[in-house]
């Protein structure tokens, strides 16, 4: 077994497996301290960590709404399109998807049944946010400053 000098480890990768032992592939010229390999499987850990919290972020709080499970899977078809999931994960998000779309149906139904339609309606505006107003642009915002001008007279 060979062994390198301190001053050739320094270009070297330095990724360290489990067991302690240390890369010995020289550092990608892309990358400060890792290797090809070890650069690329760190940048697909971080678009995963990424793709996480982007659809993390798509529900809202303590109900999960048909909007939020909709909005999720859009962000999740999205990354798999660009290759930030892998088809096998996107496969199990899919079917979790598909049981909390039943049993939003189930809990619906359920507390419909209990109470009734309005109050199916009252709970569930209650878990969203309300909407804000949308911005106005600048030139309908000056037509509705402007006085109109008096009509010019008819004769």
């Amino acid at each position: 077994m060979s062994t390198l000098r301190s001053e050739d480890r320094v270009s070297l990768c330095t990724f360290t497996f489990a067991d302690g032992r240390r890369c010995l592939t020289p550092r990608d010229s892309g990358h400060p301290h890792l290797c090809y390999s070890h650069a690329r499987k760190e940048a697909q850990a971080l678009a995963a960590e990424e793709v996480g919290r982007d659809i993390s972020s798509c529900f809202s709080g303590s109900y999960v709404s048909a909007c939020d499970l909709s909005s999720a899977l859009g962000h999740l078809f999205s990354a798999v399109a660009q290759g930030q999931v892998k088809p096998r994960t996107a496969t199990t998000l899919t079917y979790l998807g598909q049981t909390l779309l039943q049993t939003i149906r189930l809990a619906e139904d359920e507390y419909i049944n209990a109470f009734d339609t309005d109050a199916w309606r009252d709970a569930i505006r209650s878990s969203f946010a309300p909407p804000t107003p949308a911005p106005r642009s600048p030139d309908l915002e000056s037509n509705l400053n402007r006085t109109p001008s008096p009509a010019p007279p008819q004769g």
